[in-house]
């Protein structure tokens, strides 16, 4: 989603591709709603098209409650239907930092909290027949560094004791052969909860989804302002308005610095790259065990296995959202530093996307505009993990709209600092952080 537009043709996802995004090309269905035209009230104005504005407004028409929901462009061609697909049980923050943070006790209730955004998405492919190439095969986090693996052996234990998640088992660097050939990695962590999915299709069915209980979906319809009324707050597009008892924010990085600039500066956006090759001859001599794979370097590799075949990766550092000159070349030369027998490999899709970030790696959920009784909601901030996340954060707005308030107020206890500087100096500050993490990777 997006304030302006999230179609390539103007506003953050510019130059970023996504016409050829093997996503985009494999789409199983994507019908254009209308725009916005005129004025219309609802008990809940979704502001966003993604897995986060999706869920939100699915639970809040199941609660009985009347929504609308504005897309500033096409649904699922934010985050949603970019990012890497890959099913990551848990938090960006493992056990062993939620522990040192915020005690065994909270720290498992988040951990629980989270586990929750998994069984969700699974009950919704399940209940609502979306076919969007589901694998459950696991995650497997390489280590990038021996060192990495002293911290997965802790991190292992205190999933299996503080956390009563007997899920996750190391694999040494000998066994890694059996997983992938590469040779990169020191070993390994594997989730066997973990897994990955088609997320343009999975986005694409929420959608059908939320448009069967009664939400009515508006394309090309950016959220432009926020007015309190006495009857709600007003939210205006270029031709209409919505007014509402209550609004959802859902547009993570693409939410702009205009519509709700107190809460614009505690995120990040951070442009993410991606390519899928040729159809593999034996694409399973790559990843034995068909994994989502993730590796522990600061600026993260991530890839996966198609459906048909092929590898989708991610990767490389990229200190501003404007995009390589040449995507294809700019992340294959990641993949192929992985993967030396892909050398010669055609890459068939190359594309980019914005993720949104925060200082603790943690989501920012909470409220502007008044209390309880009236308000906004948002959610945003999954710093890479939102592909199954976003979608229990907009359960959780849903949820708390409707009087049940603790798992959001969970999430919103915990809400990361704003970046010095504001929406002006986060990305100059940022940058410096990522080049230091970026040349500890190197060395």
């Amino acid at each position: 989603m997006t304030a302006g537009r999230s179609d390539d043709s103007a506003g953050f996802n510019d130059g970023l591709g996504f016409q050829q995004s093997y996503y985009l090309a494999t789409v199983a269905d994507a019908p254009r709603r209308p725009q916005l035209m005129g004025e219309t009230t609802a008990d809940v104005c979704v502001v966003g098209g993604g897995c986060t504005g999706l869920s939100a407004a699915l639970h809040a028409a199941q609660q009985g409650l009347s929504v609308v929901l504005l897309e500033g462009g096409r649904v699922g061609w934010g985050a949603s239907g970019r990012n890497g697909g890959q099913i990551i049980p848990g938090l960006r923050k493992g056990a062993l930092e939620l522990i040192a943070r915020y005690g065994p006790s909270e720290a498992r209730a988040l951990f629980d909290l989270a586990l929750e955004a998994r069984g969700l998405a699974l009950d919704l492919i399940d209940r609502y027949g979306i076919d969007c190439e589901l694998k459950l095969t696991g995650h497997l986090a390489a280590a990038a560094k021996a060192s990495d693996m002293e911290h997965y052996a802790r991190e292992a234990d205190a999933l299996a004791k503080a956390m009563d998640y007997p899920h996750a088992r190391l694999v040494s660097r000998a066994d890694m052969a059996a997983e992938l050939a590469s040779p990169s990695y020191y070993g390994g962590l594997i989730d066997e909860l973990g897994g990955h999915y088609h997320p343009l299709n999975y986005t694409i069915g929420l959608a059908r989804a939320t448009e069967a209980v009664g939400v009515a979906i508006h394309e090309m319809s950016a959220a432009l302002r926020l007015r309190e009324t006495a009857a709600g707050v007003r939210v205006e597009t270029a031709q209409g308005a919505v007014t509402a008892v209550k609004v959802i924010l859902a547009g993570d990085a693409l939410l702009g610095e205009t519509l709700a600039p107190r809460i614009a500066s505690h995120i990040m956006p951070v442009a993410n790259y991606i390519v899928a090759t040729e159809p593999l001859d034996d694409p399973a001599a790559l990843i034995a065990q068909d994994r989502a794979v993730s590796d522990s370097r600061f600026v993260v590799n991530y890839f996966r296995l198609t459906a048909d075949g092929r590898m989708l990766f991610g990767g490389g550092e990229r200190y501003s959202t404007r995009p390589p000159r040449d995507i294809a070349a700019f992340a294959g030369q990641h993949m192929r530093r992985v993967f030396p027998q892909l050398a010669k490999a055609r890459i068939d899709y190359a594309w980019g996307g914005l993720v949104s970030i925060t200082r603790t790696r943690l989501p920012h959920l909470g409220q502007i505009f008044g209390g309880r009784e009236g308000g906004v909601y948002f959610a945003h901030g999954y710093s890479g993990l939102g592909a199954i996340l976003s979608t229990l954060a907009g359960k959780l707005m849903a949820q708390a709209i409707a009087g049940d308030a603790a798992g959001f107020d969970r999430l919103a206890k915990i809400a990361p600092p704003p970046f010095p500087g504001g929406t002006l100096m986060r990305a100059p500050l940022h940058t410096l952080g990522m080049l230091w993490y970026a040349m500890r990777d190197r060395l």
